[in-house]
Parts: C-alpha cells; sequence; structure tokens
C-alpha cells in the first residue's frame, strides 16, 4: 500500500463520526469509490458510533462535529456497497450453480449412453445365415483298354457351369493328357490339358461350359485321343 493510501485510510474513524473537514470528506469520498479494502474497512468499523452512543458515560468523548457526511449518507454508501458485493456474489453463486447443472446433465448424459450400450450389448445377436453350399457330385474312374487309370472327379456347380477337380493315378506314357465332360446330347468340351507326369500321379483343376445338371460324363485321353478312363454320373 502507498503512503497516500495509509493516511487516506487513518481518515475512516473521522469519516464516520462526522469530525472531517469538508475537503478531507470529499478526498475520502473519492478514495472510496476507487478502493475495495478501504470500502471493505469502513463496513466493519461503521457499528463503532452507535456503540459509543450506547456506552454510559458516551458524552464523555468529545470531537469536533462537522457538517459531513450524515449518518444517513454513510449508511446509504454502505447500502450500496453491500449491495454491489450482495450482486457480486450472486453472480458467482449463480455461475457455481450454472457449473454443476452442466456437470450433472454432462453424467447423466454418459450414464444413459452406458445404459443403452449395455442394453445393446445384451440384445441377442441373430445367428449367422449359412453360406448355401455349391452342390458337389463326386464320380470315380473306370479303367478303358486295359490302361490302369484310377482315380475321381469331383464336380462342383457353379453358375458359369461346372469345375472338375481331377485326382488320377497311373496314367501311362508322357502326354500330354485332356479331360473332356460330355452331356446326354453328345456335346463334348474340354475341360483341362495337362503335360507328362513321369510319377504317373496328377491333381488338376479344369471347367466347362455345361452345367452340372446336364453332365453326363468325365473322361481322360492320351496325347493320341486314346481313352484311358471314364467317369459316368448316370
Amino acid at each position: 500500500m502507498s503512503a497516500d493510501h495509509d493516511e487516506t485510510r487513518r481518515l475512516l474513524g473521522g469519516y464516520l463520526l462526522g469530525a472531517l473537514d469538508d475537503a478531507d470528506t470529499d478526498r475520502l469520498d473519492a478514495h472510496l469509490l476507487r478502493c475495495d479494502d478501504c470500502r471493505t474497512e469502513l463496513d466493519r468499523l461503521a457499528p463503532v458510533p452507535e456503540l459509543l452512543r450506547s456506552l454510559e458515560n458516551g458524552a464523555s468523548f468529545a470531537v469536533p462535529v462537522g457538517t459531513r457526511p450524515s449518518p444517513a449518507r454513510i449508511e446509504g454508501l454502505l447500502a450500496q456497497f453491500r449491495a454491489q458485493r450482495a450482486g457480486a456474489r450472486r453472480r458467482a453463486l449463480g455461475r457455481r450453480l450454472a457449473a454443476v447443472a452442466a456437470a450433472v446433465a454432462l453424467v447423466a448424459a454418459a450414464a444413459v449412453g452406458v445404459i443403452l450400450s449395455r442394453d445393446q450389448e445384451r440384445k441377442p445377436t441373430p445367428p449367422p445365415t449359412a453360406a448355401s453350399s455349391p452342390p458337389l457330385v463326386t464320380a470315380v474312374f473306370e479303367p478303358e483298354g486295359g490302361s490302369g487309370l484310377t482315380g475321381q472327379a469331383v464336380l462342383t456347380g457353379k453358375t458359369w457351369g461346372v469345375s472338375v477337380d481331377l485326382s488320377v493315378s497311373r496314367l501311362p506314357g508322357r502326354g500330354p493328357f485332356v479331360c473332356r465332360v460330355s452331356d446326354a446330347e453328345g456335346l463334348v468340351e474340354q475341360a483341362a490339358i495337362w503335360g507328362p507326369t513321369p510319377s504317373g500321379n496328377a491333381r488338376v483343376t479344369g471347367a466347362s461350359s455345361i452345367q452340372l445338371r446336364n453332365v453326363h460324363a468325365v473322361a481322360v485321353a492320351d496325347r493320341d485321343g486314346h481313352l484311358l478312363g471314364t467317369a459316368r454320373l448316370d
């Protein structure tokens, strides 16, 4: 605090008792307008004059009687200061209550979200629908002309025709070998062709545009067109 502030603050007692001259009263009025500490001190000391008047022999103390400020003016000034402080407290309380309300709303919203999430978790999910398996047909090869060919053909129905998976053994010669698919009407399509198989064993995948329901037979032939084996579906 400055020396001027301390000097002005010492005038508060005389101000309350009406003992200041006009110049000091004006100076203190101006100071009180901008100094919260002195207004608070003035509020704290406000009951002192009344207490002095209530004392026995209170008339024994003597102070010069000034013309300003009057008790009504001091009380009005203090009432104004108190109202300002009360308004500030109410505004601060309102801000705190608004913050609390916002926090409560946020917590409530989070709780609702958790409840909804748990409800969704409790709802049974329908079992996945099993995809329908494509039709499969397995046909066993019968050797032709003593070739000794063995094995099978697994045919899988497709929207565009049929897929043919061959698993054969005891292929004679060096190849190439050809797999053909035929229907009951005599239509023949080449489904696969592969090269030499020194081991005599082969796993080959081929395809035909003939629909599975129309396939009559699957045949394997050598490079010269000699039939080695046939797998019939009838």
